[in-house]
C-alpha cells in the first residue's frame, strides 16, 4: 500500500514499480519467449541478424515495461495527491465548452481531472486538458498535434452582469502590430491599463461593449501585483458567462505546480466575487 505522503509527483515511484515489474518472472517470460522464438528463426539465416533481433525485441520489451511503470506512477500520485486534497480523481473526459480553449483544435478532452473544493472557498476542478489539431502535409498524410495544458475551472456567476466576457492572455508577439491586429478584432477589443508591469506580461481583452470602470476597479493595485509577481509562470485566464478558466501550458503533474494552479484559480475567482460584491452594495 503507497503511503499517503509518500509521492510528490507522477514520477516520484517510477523506479519502484520499474523495478518490480522486472523482478517478476511473468515479465521475463514475456519478453524472453518472443526474443528467443524470433531470434532462433533468424539464427537460420544469419547468426549476427538473430542476436541482433534478439535483443531489439528484448528491448522494447523492457521500454514497455518502463511505460507501464510509468502510469502506474502517475496512477499513484494522482490518487494520493486527491485524497490528501479531499478532491475527487476522475478518468479522461471531456470538459463543457464554456471558453475559447476549451473549443480549439478538432477534438478536446481531459486526461484526469480534480474536482472538490480546490482552493478556499473555490469549488471547481483541476484538469489535464488537451485539445488536439488535424492536419494533412502535401502527400496527403495526416498529422495530430498535441495541446496540453493544466487548467483550473470555477463558477463565478456574480459577475456575468458586470464582465461577460474577460481575457487575460500570456503575452505573444510583437508590441508594434498590436494595432494593425486589433483592426480585425470583431467582439472584443484590448484593454491597456496603467502598469508596466502588466502590459509586459498580459494582453487583456473584454466584449467590445465591456464597462471600462468596473474593469479598471477589478484590477486593483494588489490585483496587478499578484498577477505580475505571485502569479505561476505562463499563467492566463479566460471568463465567458461566468466560466472561470485559468491555465498554464503543459500537464504538470507535481504537487508544487498543482496546487499553484489551483491557488491562482482561488484568487481570480476571488477577486472577481469580491469586486462583485462591491458593485451590488
Amino acid at each position: 500500500m503507497i503511503e499517503a505522503a509518500a509521492p510528490t509527483d507522477a514520477n516520484a515511484l517510477r523506479g519502484h514499480h520499474f523495478k518490480r515489474l522486472m523482478g517478476m518472472q511473468r515479465t521475463w517470460w514475456l519478453i524472453g519467449v518472443p526474443a528467443v522464438v524470433i531470434g532462433a528463426f533468424l539464427v537460420t539465416t544469419s547468426l549476427v541478424v538473430g542476436l541482433i533481433v534478439a535483443l531489439a525485441v528484448v528491448a522494447v520489451g523492457i521500454g514497455v515495461v518502463f511505460a507501464i511503470a510509468d502510469s502506474k506512477a502517475a496512477d499513484d500520485f494522482f490518487h494520493v495527491y486527491a485524497e490528501n486534497r479531499g478532491l475527487e480523481l476522475g478518468d479522461k473526459t471531456r470538459l463543457p465548452a464554456a471558453t475559447p480553449l476549451l473549443r480549439k483544435g478538432d477534438d478536446q478532452y481531459a486526461k484526469r481531472t480534480l474536482t472538490g473544493e480546490i482552493a478556499p472557498g473555490c469549488a471547481g476542478l483541476l484538469a489535464m486538458y488537451t485539445y488536439e489539431e488535424q492536419t494533412t502535409d502535401s502527400n496527403g498524410n495526416r498529422q495530430t498535434s498535441y495541446h496540453e495544458y493544466t487548467l483550473g475551472m470555477s463558477e463565478v456567476p456574480e459577475c456575468v452582469d458586470e464582465v461577460p466576457e474577460l481575457y487575460c492572455q500570456k503575452r505573444s508577439g510583437l508590441r508594434s502590430l498590436e494595432r494593425f491586429e486589433d483592426v480585425f478584432r470583431r467582439s472584443k477589443r484590448r484593454v491597456t491599463l496603467e502598469s508596466e508591469a502588466l502590459g509586459d506580461r498580459y494582453e487583456i481583452f473584454v466584449r467590445k461593449d465591456q464597462d471600462d470602470v468596473w474593469l479598471r476597479r477589478l484590477f486593483s493595485p494588489s490585483f496587478i501585483v499578484w498577477l505580475t509577481e505571485s502569479a505561476p509562470e505562463k499563467f492566463a485566464f479566460e471568463l465567458v458567462g461566468g466560466s472561470l478558466v485559468a491555465y498554464v501550458p503543459k500537464h504538470r503533474e507535481d504537487a508544487a505546480d498543482l496546487d499553484a494552479v489551483a491557488a491562482a484559480t482561488g484568487a481570480v475567482a476571488k477577486r472577481l466575487r469580491e469586486k462583485s460584491a462591491d458593485s451590488d452594495s
